[in-house]
């Protein structure tokens, strides 16, 4: 079984990863399960950078493969922000709460239709002795005036998700698989494993 290291230690992440990976006969490991873990300053300005960084740095250190991902949630309105800062935007130890409140608060009086927002992934894939890969994905929705649902993680509760006519917390991990940023760059990623890689 091929064991694959995602450079993580966000459980939410880890769990959506599990989800789509698994099936695949894959074994995922975290930052969460090694004893040792390192940690890598995200010093990018674009989820492509952090991405990179973290997966190539990990890659090296363990001599294993690694897909790190940067994502984000990016708000038309507010010119793209919270972006690359989207996990500290109310502030380096605040909660997913707070940035709710934060974003919510920026929000007040735009009406729904200038709402418009998309959840960004942008997967990086490192391999030891071949050049680093990247894959991006990403959902559209608008950002809802108050929190609903008690699934999923971040932002997932003022997501509004058109199609489905809810939050994305409102979904099952199901439904928010089928149609999440994650899974369609990790989509790209395993059309291009399997297209150049079987290992």
């Amino acid at each position: 079984m091929k064991t694959i290291l995602i450079g993580t230690t966000n459980q939410g992440k880890v769990n959506d990863f599990k989800q789509l990976l698994e099936k695949e006969g894959m074994q995922v490991l975290s930052l969460r399960d090694l004893d040792d873990a390192i940690e890598v300053e995200e010093t990018g300005t674009t989820f492509a950078e952090n991405a990179i960084l973290k997966a190539e740095t990990l890659s090296r250190y363990y001599n294993q493969i690694v897909i790190a991902d940067d994502s984000g949630l990016e708000i038309e309105a507010l010119n793209g922000r919270p972006g690359v800062y989207s996990a500290r935007y109310a502030g380096e130890h605040k909660s997913d709460e707070d940035n709710i409140k934060k974003v919510l608060a920026e929000m007040e009086g735009i009406p729904f239709q200038d709402r418009k927002a998309a959840f960004v992934c942008v997967l990086a894939l490192a391999i030891p002795g071949k050049e680093t890969k990247i894959f991006e994905g990403k959902c559209h929705g608008y950002i809802a005036e108050i929190p609903k649902g008690n699934n999923g993680f971040g932002y997932d509760p003022i997501f509004y998700v058109p199609e489905k006519e809810k939050t994305m917390a409102e979904l099952s991990l199901e439904e928010k698989n089928e149609l999440s940023h994650r899974k369609k760059a990790l989509d790209k990623l395993k059309k291009y494993w399997d297209e150049h890689l079987q290992l």
